[in-house]
């Protein structure tokens, strides 16, 4: 914690993704995993999907991103949370509207757009298998895998408001084939022509979010790569519409974007009984 223990937070939602962020440029926030899963526990403290601090980059971009999920453990990166520390950055004044910063997954650019709204340049993907198939007992499921920062499973159902999202998703995510580190997964439905619906199971969360930015990021790619979609391609969360933007060069999936809403919802300071469950 810092050492006068009082610690100033900013509450956030991207797509009803929802983060806890502090400015830690000064390097006196430390909190340990308990602590942080603690603050992201509803209904007993602040309550979040996870914890970012605003870090100094050593190599001369605005910030460093540093991302933790509601179980208190660091996770390379968060779609819909990079574009809620963008927003924070420029809003703090610790950053302009447009930005490069680092995160665990390495180099981003954003982009504030005048109604709010946040345009955030991901990592080109990589690990891309077009099709996997595991089993779950007597079933088969398939699907397409890609890593965007986080490593994402992409299954196309027909019914997806019948999908047991928790249930199923966390089988998934635990499954032998995606071991040791596991995988986010997520269930899309075709609305139209490039607009697709779609639900998440988040690693490190062990539920449904509302919204996930790499996680749309990854259907978004992996339908273009199985000749389903161009960009780009807009996704419905239950949080709010998600854009997908990339381009393909020499067989390279390079220059992907993420575009949506990133709200400021509250902010104040942490008292010592926010650490307690």
């Amino acid at each position: 914690m810092a050492k006068n223990n009082d610690l100033k937070f900013t509450k956030m939602s991207g797509n009803g993704n929802d983060f806890i962020l502090m400015d830690n440029f000064d390097g006196q926030i430390k909190l340990s995993a308990k602590q942080i899963e603690a603050l992201c526990s509803p209904k007993f403290s602040i309550g979040a999907d996870g914890l970012i601090l605003l870090e100094k980059s050593s190599k001369g971009h605005d910030f460093f991103m540093k991302f933790y999920n509601n179980d208190g453990k660091e996770a390379e990166m968060c779609g819909n949370g990079g574009r809620c520390i963008a927003r924070f950055a420029f809003e703090t004044g610790r950053a302009k509207e447009k930005m490069t910063f680092l995160a665990k997954d390495g180099l981003h650019t954003a982009e504030i757009k005048k109604n709010g709204d946040v345009k955030l340049k991901m990592i080109n993907p990589f690990d891309y298998k077009k099709e996997v198939k595991i089993r779950l007992g007597g079933s088969e499921v398939k699907g397409a895998f890609i890593n965007t920062g986080v490593p994402h499973f992409v299954i196309e159902v027909k019914d997806l408001a019948a999908v047991k999202v928790k249930h199923l998703g966390k089988e998934i995510r635990f499954h032998t084939s995606f071991a040791p580190k596991g995988t986010n997964v997520n269930f899309i439905e075709k609305t139209a022509a490039n607009v697709y619906d779609i639900r998440t199971y988040e690693r490190g969360v062990e539920d449904e979010t509302f919204a996930c930015g790499t996680g749309a990021t990854a259907a978004g790619i992996t339908l273009y790569l199985g000749g389903k979609a161009t960009s780009p391609v807009s996704f419905n969360t239950k949080g709010g519409l998600l854009k997908i933007y990339f381009k393909e060069e020499n067989k390279v999936i390079t220059d992907v974007h993420l575009e949506g809403n990133a709200r400021i919802v509250a902010s104040g300071i942490v008292g010592v009984d926010a650490f307690k469950f």
